[in-house]
């Protein structure tokens, strides 16, 4: 099996969909993008009405089927002021943090259609004027988007299109290093969607018809709190969602393995599903890591809280500094395609 070649694919369709902002409720170009990706792969995909993406992978029994489930939505802001003097107050989308975006260029997308550029900076920035600089707690309170336009009060602001409500995207700053490592923001969750692109590829270059039927369902809320509370097929007995596998102090996984987790904010995942996880792990020679997340929701547990009788699992790449400038590697990508190969069959 030459899994370089998935890996490689994985790698090209996640900087794709990384350099189309799509904060949560602001998905619909990344959907149409995940809809040509899997089209091209001689798919048949459908938009949901949340501006995600369902699509079924094929396989044999349809009524035991396993949906996977992984999303496009991001971290980001809201526009919540046009303050006086023209600088934007913001309101965070999802768990967005103020310190991880001081400095970060961003864009503003106005209800006209326009992108402006702007960058997000302390208020009173200049270390030679703001004696308090370090002192200064980060807070979307102290911390404002300074437009980069002719713009002095909030007039002139609004007169370029600026308005509450509008949506505020970060650059990812999206890199491959030469040992493997891929950095950006958003990997959280782009990089588990290219992995469903690359089991998809798969599937269909190796010619394998899984047992079980497959569904992919590539969300748009995750970030918020119900991407995957809806859109599940009949028929569906089971889903994993795909998501980041956290690394950090007290835990086991690393970035050049996939993480498997036992336990997250919500509860325990289905002991079954994690246990046959483990197995596929250790059958396709997959490193990993069974962990216990401290502070961690996922689309699946939105499926299950929506009401669906199903069982549910967690697995995803190792990523580290979760919510902040991300980090995975090549290896973790391989080991959690591996897992989705060997788990489904």
């Amino acid at each position: 099996m030459n899994w370089e070649r998935y890996t490689q694919f994985i790698e090209e369709e996640t900087l794709a969909l990384l350099a189309i902002d799509s904060p949560s409720g602001m998905t619909q170009r990344a959907a149409e993008h995940v809809m040509a990706r899997f089209e091209a792969l001689g798919y048949a995909p459908q938009r949901t009405r949340k501006d995600g993406v369902l699509v079924c992978l094929g396989g044999q029994d349809m009524d035991n089927a396993i949906l996977l489930e992984a999303h496009m939505d991001t971290l980001g802001a809201m526009v919540a002021q046009v303050k006086g003097d023209g600088r934007l107050r913001l309101t965070p989308i999802g768990g967005l943090r103020a310190e991880n975006v001081e400095t970060e260029n961003c864009r503003v997308y106005t209800r006209g259609g326009t992108v402006i550029e702007g960058t997000a900076q302390l208020i009173n920035a200049s270390v030679h004027v703001n004696e308090k600089y370090g002192d200064t707690q980060r807070t979307f309170d102290t911390i404002e988007v300074v437009l980069d336009e002719n713009v002095h009060n909030a007039e002139e602001a609004r007169k370029l299109g600026v308005n509450n409500g509008d949506y505020v995207c970060f650059e990812p700053r999206a890199r491959v290093t030469s040992s493997g490592y891929i950095k950006s923001r958003f990997l959280d969750d782009k990089l588990s969607v290219g992995i469903l692109l690359g089991y998809a590829k798969y599937l269909r270059e190796e010619g394998v018809t899984p047992a079980r039927g497959v569904y992919a369902h590539v969300t748009s809320f995750e970030e918020v709190g119900h991407g995957g509370s809806a859109s599940v097929p009949q028929g569906v007995t089971e889903a994993i969602s795909v998501d980041m596998g956290c690394v950090g102090e007290g835990l086991a996984c690393d970035e050049r393995m996939v993480s498997i987790c036992a336990k997250d904010s919500g509860g325990p995942y289905h002991l079954a599903v994690v246990r046959g996880l483990i197995d596929a792990a250790e059958r396709m020679g997959a490193p990993y890591a069974v962990d216990v997340y401290p502070r961690y929701g996922s689309d699946v547990e939105a499926t299950l809280r929506a009401g669906y009788d199903i069982r549910h699992g967690l697995i995803g790449s190792g990523v580290y500094a979760s919510h902040g400038y991300e980090r995975s590697h090549r290896d973790g990508v391989l080991a959690t395609l591996k897992v989705l190969v060997g788990y489904v069959g």
